[in-house]
């Protein structure tokens, strides 16, 4: 049997966290390689990849691979998994963390450009990443697969209900994976409610007091708030655990 220390360890792994270069995502990377993991981070501008990449190195001690993709490009996709195993040779956790919630005025304002980004991706790209890199995954040594959605995907609201759509999407794909390629790769959800990150700090004040009153935390999320559930479901210690959706909401949508 192994020892808790163990079941958490990810030495001998590779990671591959898109949107990695900061907030959930960056804060996730870190996370995994601070369990053992080497860790690709992947995102749209390479110059912060390469920041992230050299600061997360010099804090654990890790590999870690700065790689520039949209993910919302299929073709991006594609390269980025096979730049993935010529470089490192494997991928055992991959963590579609990248999004994108563009605000809009009104629904009637949504344009079609705007739908599409948003369900490219929050949707199409992990789609792509997810089955290239399970069926390699089931083909190995097996892995875990971990995306990541959002609360407002089971309550979704009026001004973000492009994302929350695609970010059902992302639930859909998840559930349909976890029995893809069972028992070797696992793929579960993790749910965060709204995060201080890039896509809230313009939020009016008294938009992000009003979220924090509702929570029973008394507080909006943060990025290190992820960290514990995205090590845990890329581990041994969640060998068990596939198809899961795991809400880090601080109890908001316990009603559900």
């Amino acid at each position: 049997m192994k020892t808790t220390e163990e079941l958490f360890d990810l030495r001998g792994k590779v990671a591959l966290v898109t949107g990695g270069s900061r907030g959930i995502g960056r804060a996730v990377a870190e996370g995994l390689a601070s369990a053992g993991a080497d860790v690709v981070i992947a995102s749209r501008k390479l110059e912060n990849c390469e920041a992230a990449a050299r600061e997360i190195a010099a804090a654990t001690g890790r590999r870690a691979v700065p790689f520039e993709c949209h993910v919302g490009r299929w073709q991006d996709c594609d390269r980025l998994v096979e730049r993935v195993y010529r470089e490192l040779g494997r991928c055992d956790v991959l963590v579609n963390n990248a999004g994108m919630s563009p605000a809009y005025d009104s629904l009637t304002s949504v344009t079609e450009d705007l739908y599409d980004k948003v369900h490219a991706t929050n949707a199409r790209g992990p789609f792509r990443l997810s089955v290239l890199i399970g069926e390699r995954m089931a083909h190995g040594e097996g892995g875990s697969i971990i995306n990541v959605s959002s609360v407002s995907s089971w309550r979704p609201t009026a001004t973000d209900l492009p994302y929350a759509m695609a970010k059902a999407a992302l639930n859909a794909l998840t559930l349909g994976l976890a029995g893809a390629w069972a028992p070797k790769v696992r793929a579960n959800l993790v749910l965060p409610s709204a995060t201080a990150t890039d896509l809230t700090r313009n939020w009016p004040s008294e938009t992000k007091s009003r979220i924090a009153s509702m929570n029973p935390m008394r507080r909006m999320g943060t990025p290190e708030d992820l960290v514990g559930a995205c090590v845990f479901l890329a581990s041994d210690a969640a060998g068990y655990v596939n198809g899961a959706q795991l809400p880090v909401d601080g109890g908001l949508y316990r009603t559900l």
